[in-house]
């Protein structure tokens, strides 16, 4: 099939993109920039890559038919973050292609009441990312139910992965943490400690996409979590982490007014954010409808992540891996 990719040099696409190429696909992956995919494949050779402008077409009513125009079998938007942009394109699209699968997030949902959360069944969402995302997974829903296009939903966790900072145990980027683990210093973490992350390798995503893909008709119209077969607390990986380092883990509870104050106001609100919500997303109908069979724990994820980060000289800690 003829495929593209919008959004393929990031995060997802980085893996997703040769994962379709050694399927035999013909593969086009959209960005906005000359940006380069996270990791080298030689896959990438055989890639036509095309610059867009994804905000400004969307502003000018263009993207869709920019899409069309490659006459595609199949579109791949990893980035589609509102429901007007998500309505273009369905519309410039209705007919002219034979399968939409769009890019949400575990967001969509709002902080959980019970575990795992199953799609669809999650508290409202919180902020406008969340809603957003929540009301483009059911405007697709609704297009596929009324005999429009073709659509499928996919919603991973935090991503992690070498190249780009992971969300650690406070629930931000803050790359200090890493050094307080590996230091064998006090890392105070706001709340109990008991507030979960549903992280996943984002080549474990490429692979609900690209199962999505190869079985249309059994994910026509459906959603599918994209996440690690388990999840960890933030107390259990510090814990985790500061054994990557041979060290163990020293651990402070705080209250979430002490915190604020200890860290800028964009760690401390990425914090509350990602523990507020408290997500552990189930797997249970990606692996029975499309087989959906995750390589990676979470824990093995975020030390990718980390390593690469420490290889490349981007993260700076105070004893070697020993892992």
């Amino acid at each position: 099939m003829r495929i593209v990719v919008v959004g393929g040099s990031g995060h997802i696409g980085t893996y997703l993109v040769p994962r379709l190429v050694r399927a035999g696909h013909e593969v086009i992956s959209i960005s906005r920039g000359d940006r380069r995919p996270y990791a080298a494949s030689p896959e990438w050779d055989e890639v036509r890559l095309l610059s867009v402008d994804r905000t400004q077409q969307d502003q000018d009513g263009t993207f869709a038919r920019t899409i069309r125009d490659l006459r595609v079998d199949v579109v791949i938007d990893l980035l589609c973050f509102t429901t007007d942009s998500a309505r273009a394109l369905v519309d410039g699209l209705r007919g002219h292609v034979g399968h939409l699968v769009h890019c949400g997030s575990l967001w969509r949902y709002g902080p959980s009441i019970d575990a795992p959360i199953r799609e669809g069944q999650g508290t409202p969402p919180l902020g406008d990312y969340g809603i957003q995302k929540d009301a483009i997974a059911r405007l697709l829903k609704d297009e596929t139910a009324d005999g429009g296009l073709v659509t499928t939903s996919v919603d991973p966790g935090q991503i992690v992965g070498p190249g780009w900072e992971p969300v650690g145990p406070l629930g931000n980027r803050d790359p200090r943490v890493w050094h307080t683990l590996s230091a064998g210093e006090t890392l105070r973490i706001p709340g109990s400690g008991a507030d979960f992350l549903h992280h996943v390798h984002a080549d474990d995503v490429a692979q609900v996409f690209e199962l999505a893909v190869e079985n249309r008709d059994v994910a026509a119209g459906e959603d599918f979590h994209a996440v690690a077969a388990t999840a960890l607390n933030s107390r259990g990986l510090a814990q985790i982490a500061a054994g990557w380092f041979d060290q163990e883990a020293h651990l402070e509870f705080i209250d979430w007014e002490r915190f604020r104050a200890e860290t800028t106001p964009e760690f401390a609100q990425t914090s509350w954010e990602h523990l507020h919500r408290n997500h552990v997303l189930s797997i249970e109908k990606s692996a029975a409808l499309l087989g959906y069979a995750p390589r990676h724990r979470p824990e093995d994820a975020v030390l990718a992540g980390v390593r690469s980060l420490i290889d490349s000289g981007r993260l700076s800690v105070a004893r070697p891996l020993v892992v």
